[in-house]
């Protein structure tokens, strides 16, 4: 583990940590029960540091940066989604997090649901957000993703994602009803009520199919809670946390 920097208001530190070969970036703030922030398709750790702020009084809360996300190396060959999550789980067992719950935006929550379908034993409980994995991308949220990646090109901008590769029997879009209905984590899903890509049916649907979870929806347009409606999120998070 090496210390890069530390912010001095938030107490939020930047490491780095050699993950499964990868040399990976991450932040870490606060103590207590640990918790593991995993952001979206077009984003990086950046993402969680109103959260990480609000919660670490409570909780020791890491935001690692995905392989070929962020300040880490990106493959020009791309990735698998299994590259994601056995990166993941490197993560929690390289740090020796004994049982986090796992938070995951967007894609990061299709990440998290792999995890959490296939080595629920290592995570306690699981919260997942406007979250990818639990039906399409709708047609007008294809048509954003579509006009954002030419945008940049034309603006000769790098794309923030690495390419997605997919091997037989991967399915980005959709976690199969018979995995959902054996989750065993204790599920919290948080959700836009006006999501463009992915629309507030997907939500209801698998909160029918996921044992025990439960939904919080919350107001307005957009794609991230956690960053559009901050302090009512944070207040769903924290308290799911607290076991309440």
């Amino acid at each position: 583990m090496i210390k890069e920097t530390k912010d001095s208001k938030t107490g939020i530190e930047g490491l780095r940590l050699n993950v499964n070969g990868h040399r990976t970036h991450y932040l870490k703030a606060g103590v207590g029960p640990p918790v593991v922030l995993v952001h979206g398709g077009a984003s990086d750790s950046r993402d969680w540091f109103d959260t990480m702020t609000a919660l670490a009084h409570r909780y020791t809360l890491y935001a690692p940066d995905l392989i070929g996300f962020g300040q880490n190396e990106r493959s020009e060959e791309g990735y698998y989604l299994s590259d994601f999550s056995d990166f993941l789980l490197g993560f929690i067992n390289t740090l020796q997090l004994e049982k986090p719950v796992l938070v995951g935006h967007s894609f990061g929550a299709r990440v998290c649901l792999d995890i959490a379908s296939n080595n629920h034993e290592k995570i306690s409980k699981l919260v997942i957000i406007d979250a990818s994995g639990l039906g399409n991308v709708s047609m007008f949220g294809s048509a954003l993703f579509t006009f954002f990646w030419a945008l940049r090109k034309l603006l000769r901008r790098p794309q923030p994602y690495p390419k997605f590769l997919a091997k037989e029997g991967d399915d980005y879009d959709q976690v199969s009803s018979d995995e959902l209905a054996k989750l065993t984590a204790p599920t919290l899903l948080i959700w836009k009520r006006l999501d463009p890509y992915m629309p507030l049916s997907i939500a209801l649907r698998a909160e029918k199919l996921i044992p025990g979870s439960r939904l919080e929806v919350l107001p307005g347009y957009g794609h991230a809670p956690h960053q559009q409606n901050s302090q009512a999120f944070n207040r769903l998070l924290l308290d799911f946390l607290n076991g309440e």
